[in-house]
């Protein structure tokens, strides 16, 4: 204690205040929070935050959690504070008589992972203004004259919604045709017929009817049509069946109810699924003849791909150093420095995991399914990235246990990864996908792509995405393929795109001509020992 006083005599002013500021923060993270309102600190405790960079202001009179390492432009915080924001903004000014618009409710019901660019709320305490939010987002409150009852009322994830059923009878046709991936599943996620029934029979919605039959009879539910229908006509409606969808959805689950988040994956997989094979060659190169041989070309690989892939998310590592790791010349016992240096350890986790990768594609060669293979490897390659960081004492070795346990955000990106209970829904399906696939280059590319889109880990997903791809393509034929670090914006970019758009096809061929990439032709490009070092996204 004496030790800490002195410590904190040596403190300055400014600094102690700053110490007494982060301690009020703190004590309000505790409970969660990551939005927070002027009144919730003293004037010297904001400004003393705000200076600082533990706090960036919303808009006048609420503020974020922030941090002061965030590169300038970083739209991560604001992402991660989004939804809090629009709650709590939303909680302060109307109380409980509030909820989000029919679309963005559907769009949460069926798990949707992308952030509307203008939230529209209803109240009737609303004004019909738009408040301009950070990063080109922006909130309109509506003033509804039929706001819905209590009973139409739900709340996901925080967010005040309409029930799915209300938000199906009030959202606009058009959603069907602009959004059908988000309607398909919204539709799937309706248990039975009766709610759609009595909510429609309230209101005699003879048109809404005859639409909503159309698009559960289009998305295979077929029961629950024919009860809408004919309880409809038994009151005497007039109801006329029409399909809102502009092309027919292209998975038809019947009437299996699964998780929203499961059923996203499975449409995801077959809407693009056919993109991915329309990029490769008809002729996969099948099982090589060679095993011995091609393991080989694949271990003269290894500094190249694991320069590339640790590069590209931001760690300082040079061919020397991978080098010194792969020939067993690294000692965390020994080397002091090693052991406590953050590159080394990533260096030396990802060779213990590419070492695993090879255990896993020679069992794809012996005959084992590679979806499989991979439900059962996935999670010993990950405890071998990690585990030199449970030998220095940076992470206990239950942080290796199983999915992440928290929320997670993508620097920079658009899309917000499910859930940690939606994670643990979507990856059994994610291996049953990749187990039923045929073709190499499909599991590759959907592979890579829906693992950094589930994000089960709180890091390594990205490392891990491209081990998935090349484990895939090998159970191909295919060489091991080094996607370069002069190539991440782009590689980023087609990732987004897959996510945000739905559009597989840059990511597709962005693979493809990796894949055919020259294999000599990284020695020139990578960087001197003085180049600086990359900004480092989340892995």
């Amino acid at each position: 204690m004496a030790t800490n006083t002195r410590q904190n005599n040596r403190a300055t002013p400014a600094q102690r205040r700053l110490a007494q500021a982060l301690e009020a923060l703190h004590a309000l993270q505790q409970s969660g929070a990551n939005v927070f309102h002027t009144a919730q600190f003293t004037r010297q405790t904001r400004e003393a935050l705000l200076q600082a960079g533990y706090l960036q202001t919303v808009i006048q009179g609420w503020y974020m959690s922030a941090s002061p390492a965030a590169a300038a432009g970083d739209t991560t915080p604001w992402i991660a504070a989004l939804k809090d924001f629009l709650a709590a903004y939303c909680n302060a000014r109307f109380g409980s008589e509030w909820c989000v618009s029919a679309d963005y409710s559907l769009r949460l019901h069926a798990g949707s992972t992308l952030l509307p660019k203008q939230v529209i709320v209803h109240s009737p305490e609303a004004k019909n203004g738009v408040l301009a939010l950070p990063d080109g987002f922006s909130l309109m409150d509506y003033q509804a004259r039929d706001f819905p009852a209590a009973d139409r009322r739900d709340s996901v994830g925080g967010i005040r919604t309409m029930t799915l059923v209300q938000a199906l009878l009030k959202v606009p046709e058009n959603f069907f045709r602009s959004s059908p991936q988000d309607a398909q599943i919204a539709l799937l996620s309706v248990t039975d017929a009766s709610e759609v029934s009595r909510v429609l029979a309230e209101g005699n919605h003879s048109t809404v009817a005859g639409r909503l039959v159309g698009a559960f009879r289009a998305v295979g539910r077929v029961a629950v049509a024919d009860d809408i229908l004919g309880f409809m006509r038994s009151l005497g409606n007039q109801v006329i069946e029409a399909n809102p969808f502009d092309v027919a959805p292209q998975v038809n689950l019947g009437d299996r109810v699964e998780s929203p988040h499961v059923s996203r994956l499975r449409l995801m997989w077959s809407a693009m699924r056919d993109d991915v094979a329309r990029t490769f060659p008809e002729e996969e190169p099948g099982q090589p003849s060679d095993v011995a041989a091609f393991m080989r070309a694949v271990e003269d690989a290894y500094v190249t791909d694991a320069y590339h892939s640790l590069s590209i998310e931001g760690y300082r590592v040079t061919p020397q150093l991978i080098e010194h790791v792969a020939s067993g010349k690294w000692d965390e016992i020994s080397h002091e420095e090693d052991r406590r240096s953050r590159d080394a350890m990533a260096a030396r986790g990802y060779w213990l995991a590419h070492n695993e990768v090879i255990k896993s594609i020679r069992r794809i060669f012996d005959g084992a399914n590679p979806g499989d293979v991979l439900k059962g490897d996935h999670g010993d390659w990950f405890r071998a990235m990690f585990s030199p960081s449970v030998t220095a004492g940076l992470l206990a070795p239950a942080d290796l246990a199983g999915y992440r346990g928290h929320q997670v955000y993508i620097r920079n990106a658009a899309h917000v990864p499910p859930s940690r209970e939606a994670v643990r829904d979507m990856m059994p399906v994610f291996f049953e996908l990749l187990g039923k696939e045929p073709r190499a280059s499909v599991r590759a590319v959907l592979g890579h792509f829906m693992f950094v889109f589930i994000h089960p880990y709180m890091d390594g997903n990205g490392r891990i995405g491209r081990f998935i791809m090349n484990s895939m393509l090998a159970s191909g034929g295919f060489p091991w393929t080094v996607l370069r670090l002069e190539d991440r914006n782009r590689y980023m970019d087609a990732l987004n795109s897959a996510s945000r758009d739905g559009d597989i096809k840059p990511f597709a061929q962005f693979v493809a001509q990796s894949l055919h990439r020259p294999r000599n032709a990284h020695a020139e490009s990578q960087p001197s020992d003085e180049e600086p070092e990359p900004s480092r996204p989340r892995g």
